[in-house]
């Protein structure tokens, strides 16, 4: 009977073990495919923008992990355009780099007093599934700006 007790022992520690498997893989896919959003409160530097088109500005604050200290924003058109009254806005795709493999796109609009609004629709790697709307202001210091808004984190549709 010891014999038959051990070997139904045994048996089971491999059906167990798939269980738990299973069980844990399910919960990481849940939380995997979960919204999270927040508030998005961000500094950045735009001491290297020359106001040409791939100038750049660089994070140097930020509440979302997602988004270090160091990632860079990217402005594909040049500023000036559109330019109802001089010295012209800024209107451009952007590109928020945070490394290879790990970016967001968007869009941002800017007066000539630097106040402005970006939307971000998506991203990739870490970044996959980010939104945002942000309002855009200057920020104490040369050439620094405040980010505040909302972000949320959307999983892709199947």
């Amino acid at each position: 009977m010891r014999k038959v007790k051990g070997a139904l022992a045994l048996a089971a520690v491999p059906v167990v073990l798939t269980l738990t498997l299973a069980l844990s893989a399910h919960v990481a896919s849940v939380s995997a495919d979960s919204d999270h959003r927040g508030n998005l409160q961000i500094e950045k530097n735009c001491a290297a923008y020359t106001g040409g088109a791939g100038s750049y500005c660089a994070i140097t604050s930020s509440n979302v992990p997602e988004i270090p200290k160091g990632s860079r924003v990217f402005y594909d058109q040049a500023y000036g355009i559109p330019d109802p009254v001089p010295p012209g806005m800024l209107d451009s795709n952007v590109v928020l780099y945070v490394g290879t493999g790990n970016w967001a796109v968007g869009r941002c609009t800017l007066d000539p007093d630097s106040l402005g609004l970006c939307t971000f629709s998506d991203g990739v790697g870490p970044l996959t599934g980010f939104h945002a709307r942000i309002e855009v202001s200057p920020a104490p210091g040369v050439a620094n700006y405040y980010w505040k808004g909302m972000y949320s984190f959307r999983p892709p549709s199947d």
